[in-house]
């Protein structure tokens, strides 16, 4: 798959190839989540064992030894049957997609009111009290990895449940930090995976003007945590976001495709047999943008919160088309806005405006937006 950048001009224009295309669905029947009956607004997935459906699995009754298994043992084998089952370009993988905690930025979202926090106040640095630009978590986004701590050792020790093979995370600082509270320092069982996670640019949240989505440094994310693996082909600053342009839905879609093609491919270059369990720690909004592109039904997840997807993946051969979607300019505010409670006004002495409030780090990226990817 191939990551390119496009001038607006040459949009619409695409190039159409043969080549492998990974055809992704959600495998329901297994969570809680999957099923219209269950709200995500009231689900907690450390009340309900992730989600998972207590119920038998085909060829159980062939297998003596199931009744002495745990739910979470029992759906790792029916997890492997599935693939030793399936034609030779399908393959099935779940994936436990981790939000990460509260940080900075929902607090102060909170605390202006969503109108103003999003034609003002996040698109500057922070205030006199606290700093949001890739904001760190909070206290209470530190407890809530924590929970996710306490839960999978509590699953280890008391459902021997398989921890994942291999981890990923977004960039930013929030999602770091929390996937770091998370699993280090687990009791894993033997011959698991080690907790040494790749980052990966795409993981990261929908691409907007606020500072919050603007990641740090390369250097600043490898001296945070020196032993974990960031991907190839990651720019030392971010050359994504440049406070102007946002990406729209279609155009996250397809970022959220192009990252999980790429986690499939890095998987397929390891141990098939050790790669059926993987971790994500990532944003909301590319939550749902990734359970969108696997068929899933919406399921938003509060902060902290987990939520597991098993993931039928087919490999297929099929014209591949170059697709690009612009992005869109948003007009904010110079000044704290007045507000109501639907929409944000800006002061009468201060007209909007689609330049960036922050002084950056670096030029903004004259390539930003809008990018292209095989779909």
């Amino acid at each position: 798959m191939k990551i390119s950048t496009l001038h607006t001009a040459v949009l619409g224009l695409a190039a159409l190839a043969k080549a492998s295309y990974i055809n992704y669905t959600t495998v329901t029947g297994y969570f809680m989540q999957d099923e219209v009956s269950t709200d995500p607004s009231t689900f907690v997935y450390y009340e309900e064992n992730f989600g998972l459906i207590n119920r038998t699995y085909e060829g159980e009754t062939y297998n003596r030894n199931s009744k002495d298994l745990t739910q979470w043992q029992r759906f790792y084998n029916e997890v492997v049957r599935l693939n030793q089952e399936s034609p030779c370009n399908v393959e099935y993988k779940v994936f436990f997609f981790g939000r990460h905690g509260d940080g900075y930025h929902n607090d102060a979202q909170a605390y202006y009111g969503t109108p103003a926090w999003n034609c003002y106040w996040a698109e500057i640095d922070g205030n006199d009290t606290t700093t949001w630009h890739d904001a760190a978590l909070s206290q209470l986004g530190v407890e809530q990895a924590q929970t996710a701590h306490n839960f999978w050792q509590q699953l280890i020790v008391d459902q021997r449940i398989h921890t994942p093979d291999a981890y990923f995370t977004s960039p930013l600082t929030r999602c770091l930090q929390t996937a770091n509270v998370t699993f280090e320092g687990l009791e894993l069982p033997r011959n698991s995976a080690s907790f040494k996670p790749m980052v990966k640019e795409l993981f990261r949240e929908g691409i907007s003007i606020h500072t919050c989505d603007n990641r740090r440094s390369k250097n600043y994310i490898h001296n945070l945590f020196p032993e974990w693996i960031i991907e190839s082909g990651f720019t030392i600053n971010d050359e994504l976001w440049n406070g102007i342009t946002a990406e729209t839905t279609d155009a996250q879609n397809m970022r959220s495709k192009k990252v999980l093609d790429e986690v499939f491919e890095e998987l397929g270059n390891r141990n098939h047999e050790q790669n059926l369990f993987v971790s994500v720690t990532s944003h909301s909004g590319e939550i749902g943008s990734i359970l969108s592109v696997l068929g899933h039904r919406t399921f938003s997840l509060n902060t902290g919160a987990v939520i597991p997807v098993l993931i039928r993946a087919e490999t297929q051969e099929k014209d591949v088309v170059t697709k690009c979607h612009a992005w869109t300019v948003s007009a904010h505010c110079t000044t704290p806005p007045a507000t109501s409670l639907a929409n944000c006004v800006c002061a009468s002495s201060a007209a909007a405006v689609t330049t960036p409030l922050v002084t950056m780090t670096s030029e903004p990226s004259t390539t930003s937006g809008p990018v292209c990817y095989d779909a």
